[in-house]
C-alpha cells in the first residue's frame, strides 16, 4: 500500500465484490505499489493485439517507467483500480485528469482521460462494464464529471462498452482515433442499463446453482447416515441429470464408489468439471474445501455446515471469512447452515437437500430462509397443505440458511425470467436490502404474483443474518412491501393458500363474489368472511343439501356467466343417503363448469370432503407417485382428511379447483388476490412525477449548502425552514413567539385577530386535548386572559413556551411527514393529526419520488379517510390541496437528499385550500445512495 506523504491513505472503501455477466464474481480493488508483479503477469497474458488496442502501437511488454506509473497512483489525479479472480488481475482500468488542453491537471479540473485493458480470456464476461461503473463512482467522488476516452475504430468491444453504458455522451473523429466524451452524471437510461446488467447477472449465479451439470458432495461419510451421506443419497434418489460425485478425505486409498457414485479423497481428483459443490464438513474444515472447489474452478457452494454466525461472534467471523475466501475464486454460496437446494425441472432433477422426497414438479418457486420452515413448506406442499388441496406443485426450492451471499433478492432475478415458475412463495425473517428487494419485488410482481411472510416481525433478526438497521417499524415496512406489489400474509399456512389460488385460478376483475353451496349455515359464514375481507358478496344461494352434481354444475354456470361476478365460492358439506352427490361427480361438475369461463377463479370450501379435495386436485399432488405395487414411502398409517393423496386422474388440459377446510381461509386467500389483481390493473400505469413552475429548485440547493456548512446535521429554525419550504411552494403559517403577555399582544397586532395562543413545550406541543391551545381569540382581552390561564395551569413562559399565530380555516387536521431511512430509501408518511396516527397507527406510507396516482392513493388509504370526505354529513375537505402538498414535499425530500427528515404537524385541510401551521426539517449531509452507486455484493 502507498505510504508516501504525497498520497492519500488508500481508498479500502472503493473495494467490491461484482456479480459477472457470466454468473461468476470478481473483486475490484484499487492497484498499489504491492501490485508490480501482478500487474507484469497479467499484461503477459494478454493478446498482442489488445495490447495494440489499448497502447495504439505494438507494445509487447511493459517497461520499468510504465510500471511504477500504472501502481503509483495518488487516489485523486491518477486512480487505477483492477478486476481480480483468485487474487490474480484479471482486467485494469484507470482514469488521469486533464485541464481543458488535454495535460495533466488538479481540481478544480473536473474532466479525465479513462484506459482499459481486459485480459483475452475472461473478455465478454462483462468486467469492463462493471469496471467503467465503479471508476465512473469514485471520479465523482474525487470531483470529476466528464470522462474522454480515445479508441480505435476496430476496437468495437470498447466502443461498445461506452456507448452502451447510457450516459450523455458525444462522439468525434479525428487523426484515426474515435474519441468519446460523457458525463458521469447517472441518468434514467444509464441506471436502466446498470439494473439490467445487474439482473441478468445475479439471474445467472443463481441458475448456475440451480441447473448445474455436474455436482461434488463434499463431505459424504464412509457410513450410512449423517448430513453429507444423506444429501448425496437424495441427489442419487431424485435421478439427478448431471454426473454426481462424493468426495471425503477418509476413503480408503482403492475405494472409488460411494452407494454407487464415483468417489474421490479429494475435489482435486475429480476429472472433469464440478459446477456445484455441496459441502457438509465441519465448520474448522470447509476452508480447506473451498481452496480445492476454487482451485478446481468450481462455480458455485451450498454449505449446508452449521458454527457459523448463528452460533455467536466467533462465527460470524468465521462466515465472513468463508465468503470473502469463496469469492476470491469467483464462487457464489448458498448457505451456510443452509437445508439445501432442490430443481425439479425433469432436464435437471436436482434435490442437493436434507428433504428425503422431491415434491412433484410444478410452477411454484420456493424461498425460505429457515431450514426448519422450509421443512414445514415442503410437508404442506407435499401432503397438499394441511387441509389445503391441490398445490401443483415446486419449480425450484431454495433454503439460503444465514444467506451469507445468495440471497432473497438474487433468487428473485432468477425467477422473474424463470419460464418454469409462475408463483413465487418466500418465508423472510430479514429482509438485507430493502431498497434493492422493493425494486424487485416491484418488477417481479408485475409479471408473477409474490406472496411473502415475514418472520421474526416483533423481533430482532436471526444472529446469522447480516441486515441493516432500520429505524421503521415493521408495519412501515409492510406498507412499502404491497405498495410494490408484495401479497403480505401473516403465517406460513396462509402463504400455501394464496399460493394454491394464484397458481391455478385466474386473477379477479374485481371484488364481487357469489356464494352457492348446498348449506346454507357454509354459505352465510362465508358471506360473513367476504364482507370482513371488503369484498363484495352476493347473497349465498343454496342449493339445499338435495342438490346433485348437475344442481351444482348449472349453479356453477350461472354465476360464472353473470357479468356482476367476479369470481365464485362454492361451499360443499357431506350428503348423506341414497342417491347423494358422489365426490369424484361433483368435482367433475365443479371442473366442467368453471373450464367454460376461463376468466374467473372459482373456489371450493368443503368440510371434511377428502374425496372431493382429492377428486378437485387430482393429478396435482406435490408428491411423487408411486409405481404400481409399490409402496408408499410416507409414514406409515393414515394421513389426515385433508392430506390423503389423490386417487383418481384429472383430464390433460382440465381446471384444477383450489379447496380450502374453511370459509375464512378460502375467502382471505381470494381477497389477497382481488388486492393483487387491483395492484396489477393500477401498475400498468403508475402515474407522474408533476412538475411544478413555482418551485425553486436550485435556490434551495444553495440555501441547503449554506446551511450545512454550519455542521454535519442540523434542525432548522422556524424562519430557516418556512424559507427551504418556501422554495417548494410550501408555505407555513409564521408563529410569533409570546415571552410575555405584552408580546403576545405585539405579535397578534402584527398577525391581526382572531388568533390562536399555543405553548409549543415537547410535551403539550400539537396536545390541545390536554388544554395547550387556545383558538379563537377575538381580541387583546380574549389573548390575555388565555395567556394567564395557561401560565396558571402549566407553569411559567420559559416552560410553556407560547406562540401566537393567526387562525387558519377550521378543517381536518392531518399530518406529513418524509425520512430517509438507511435501509428502505425516503419514505412519504400520511394520517390524521392525534389519536388516529399516534395512538391507533392510522398512517399510510410511499416510496419517494411519490406519483400523483400515488398521492391520490396514499391520502385515501388510511382507515380514517372517510373524515376528509365529508363523513356524516361534514364539509368535504380539499383533497386536492392536500394532494399537491404531499407531492411538493416528495420532490422536496427526492431533489436534495441532504434533506433526511421533514414534518408538517398540523396541517389543516379546509373546503378550500389548507393550511401549515408546524413544521421542521432536518439536514444532513446525504447517505449514501447504494441503489444509484455501482453495483456490488454485500461487503465482507
Amino acid at each position: 500500500m502507498q505510504t508516501s506523504p504525497d498520497r492519500h491513505e488508500y481508498p479500502a472503501h472503493w473495494e467490491a465484490d461484482v456479480v459477472l455477466r457470466d454468473g461468476g464474481t470478481a473483486r475490484i480493488r484499487p492497484i498499489t505499489v504491492d501490485d508490480a508483479d501482478r500487474l507484469v503477469s497479467f499484461y503477459e497474458q494478454v493478446s498482442d493485439e489488445s495490447k495494440y488496442y489499448r497502447f495504439f502501437a505494438p507494445y509487447p511488454r511493459l517497461s520499468a517507467k510504465d510500471v511504477h506509473r500504472f501502481t503509483h497512483h495518488d487516489f485523486v489525479d491518477r486512480v487505477g483500480l483492477a478486476a481480480t479472480v483468485g487474487g490474480e488481475f484479471i482486467a485494469t482500468v484507470r482514469y488521469d485528469r486533464i485541464g481543458a488542453d488535454g495535460t495533466p491537471a488538479s481540481a478544480p479540473a473536473d474532466e479525465a482521460e479513462v484506459a482499459f485493458l481486459v485480459q483475452d480470456a475472461h473478455q465478454g464476461r462483462g468486467v469492463a462494464s462493471a469496471l467503467l461503473e465503479h471508476i465512473g463512482a469514485v471520479a465523482r467522488e474525487r470531483g470529476i464529471r466528464r470522462f474522454a476516452a480515445e479508441v480505435l475504430p476496430a476496437n468495437n468491444k470498447m466502443i461498445k462498452v461506452f456507448t452502451d453504458a447510457g450516459y450523455t455522451q458525444k462522439r468525434s473523429f479525428e487523426d484515426g482515433v474515435v474519441r468519446l466524451e460523457f458525463d458521469l452524471e447517472p441518468t434514467d437510461r444509464s441506471l436502466a442499463v446498470q439494473y439490467a446488467r445487474e439482473h441478468r447477472a445475479e439471474a445467472r449465479s443463481v441458475q448456475r446453482l440451480l441447473a448445474p451439470g455436474s455436482v461434488a458432495v463434499v463431505g459424504a461419510g464412509r457410513t450410512p447416515g449423517g448430513v453429507g451421506r444423506s444429501v448425496l443419497g437424495n441427489i442419487r434418489d431424485a435421478g439427478y441429470s448431471g454426473r454426481l460425485y462424493a468426495v471425503n478425505k477418509a476413503l480408503p486409498e482403492g475405494q472409488k464408489e460411494l452407494d454407487g457414485v464415483p468417489a474421490h479423497r479429494s475435489v482435486r481428483d475429480i476429472d472433469g468439471p464440478v459446477d456445484l459443490a455441496v459441502v457438509a464438513v465441519p465448520a474448522e474444515h470447509v476452508p480447506e474445501v473451498v481452496t480445492e472447489c476454487g482451485e478446481h474452478g468450481v462455480q458455485g457452494l451450498v454449505v449446508v455446515s452449521a458454527g457459523y454466525a448463528e452460533s455467536g461472534p466467533e462465527g460470524r467471523e468465521r462466515q465472513r471469512a468463508l465468503v470473502r475466501h469463496a469469492r476470491t475464486y469467483g464462487m457464489r454460496i448458498i448457505g451456510p447452515n443452509a437445508f439445501g437446494i432442490i430443481n425439479t425441472s425433469p432436464r435437471v432433477r436436482l434435490n442437493a437437500s436434507l428433504a428425503p422426497e422431491v415434491p412433484r414438479p410444478g410452477r411454484i418457486g420456493l424461498f425460505a430462509q429457515s431450514g426448519a420452515i422450509g421443512i414445514a413448506l415442503l410437508s404442506r406442499l407435499h401432503r397438499r397443505g394441511g387441509g389445503v388441496t391441490g398445490v401443483t406443485g415446486v419449480s425450484t426450492f431454495v433454503s439460503s440458511g444465514n444467506r451469507a451471499d445468495v440471497s432473497g433478492n438474487d433468487v428473485l432475478q432468477y425467477w422473474y425470467e424463470d419460464p418454469d415458475t409462475d408463483v413465487v412463495l418466500m418465508y423472510l425473517e430479514s429482509i438485507g436490502n430493502p431498497r434493492k428487494f422493493t425494486r424487485l419485488a416491484r418488477r417481479t410482481a408485475a409479471a408473477k404474483p409474490l406472496v411473502v411472510v415475514q418472520g421474526a416481525r416483533h423481533a430482532a433478526a436471526p444472529q446469522g443474518h447480516a441486515v441493516r438497521a432500520t429505524r421503521l417499524p415493521h408495519a412501515t415496512v409492510s406498507a412499502l412491501l404491497r405498495q410494490a406489489g408484495v401479497i403480505r400474509v401473516d403465517t406460513i399456512t396462509e402463504l400455501v393458500d394464496a399460493g394454491l389460488l394464484l397458481d391455478r385460478q385466474p386473477l379477479p376483475a374485481g371484488p364481487r363474489v357469489a356464494i352457492l353451496g348446498n348449506s346454507e349455515s357454509l354459505g352465510l359464514l362465508t358471506y360473513d368472511a367476504c364482507l370482513a375481507e371488503g369484498l363484495r358478496p352476493h347473497p349465498p344461494q343454496d342449493l339445499t343439501t338435495a342438490a346433485s352434481a348437475g344442481d351444482f354444475h348449472a349453479a356453477l354456470s350461472r354465476a360464472l356467466a353473470d357479468d356482476r361476478c367476479d369470481a365464485v365460492v362454492v361451499t360443499a358439506i357431506p350428503a348423506v343417503g341414497e342417491g347423494s352427490v358422489g365426490d369424484a361427480a361433483l368435482a367433475q361438475a365443479l371442473r366442467s363448469a368453471s373450464a367454460a369461463a376461463p376468466a374467473k377463479p372459482v373456489l371450493v370450501v368443503h368440510v371434511e370432503l377428502g374425496g372431493l379435495a382429492e377428486a378437485l386436485s387430482a393429478a396435482a399432488s406435490t408428491a411423487p407417485q408411486a409405481a404400481a405395487g409399490t409402496p408408499s414411502q410416507t409414514a406409515p398409517g393414515p394421513a389426515p382428511v385433508e392430506e390423503r393423496l389423490p386417487t383418481t386422474e384429472a383430464p390433460e388440459g382440465a381446471r384444477l379447483i383450489p379447496a380450502y377446510p374453511a370459509a375464512e381461509r378460502a375467502v382471505r386467500a381470494l381477497g389477497q388476490a382481488v388486492t393483487y389483481a387491483q395492484w396489477r390493473r393500477d401498475a400498468s400505469d403508475p402515474g407522474k412525477v408533476p412538475e411544478y413552475e413555482d418551485i425553486d429548485e436550485k435556490g434551495a440547493a444553495a440555501l441547503i449548502d449554506g446551511l450545512l456548512t454550519r455542521g454535519q446535521g442540523l434542525t432548522l429554525g422556524t424562519d430557516e425552514t418556512c424559507d427551504l419550504l418556501g422554495h417548494y411552494g410550501v408555505q407555513v403559517h409564521r408563529a410569533l413567539p409570546a415571552p410575555t403577555p405584552d408580546a403576545a399582544a405585539e405579535a397578534a397586532r402584527t398577525l391581526g385577530y382572531p388568533v390562536a395562543l399555543k405553548a409549543t413545550a415537547p410535551h403539550l406541543r400539537h396536545r390541545a386535548d390536554l388544554g395547550g391551545v387556545r383558538l379563537d381569540l377575538a381580541g387583546e382581552d380574549q389573548l390575555r386572559q388565555a395567556y394567564a390561564e395557561l401560565t396558571e395551569q402549566f407553569g411559567a413562559p420559559e416552560e410553556l413556551r407560547p406562540v401566537v399565530q393567526r387562525m387558519a380555516p377550521r378543517g381536518v387536521d392531518v399530518v406529513v411527514r418524509a425520512v430517509i431511512d438507511p435501509a428502505a430509501g425516503a419514505v412519504l408518511s400520511f394520517g390524521l393529526a392525534g389519536a388516529a396516527s399516534q395512538l391507533l397507527g392510522d398512517t399510510a406510507h410511499r416510496l419517494i419520488p411519490v406519483t400523483d396516482r400515488e398521492a391520490t392513493s396514499l391520502v385515501r388509504s388510511i382507515r380514517t379517510a372517510p373524515l376528509l370526505f365529508g363523513w356524516r354529513g361534514s364539509a368535504p375537505a380539499d383533497t386536492r390541496a392536500l394532494e399537491e402538498l404531499l407531492l411538493r414535499v416528495s420532490r422536496l425530500v427526492d431533489d436534495h437528499p441532504e434533506v433526511v427528515a421533514v414534518t408538517l404537524e398540523p396541517v389543516v385541510v379546509a373546503s378550500h385550500g389548507l393550511s401549515v401551521l408546524g413544521a421542521s426539517v432536518r439536514l444532513a449531509p446525504p447517505p449514501a445512495r447504494d441503489d444509484l452507486g455501482p453495483r456490488t455484493l454485500p461487503a465482507y
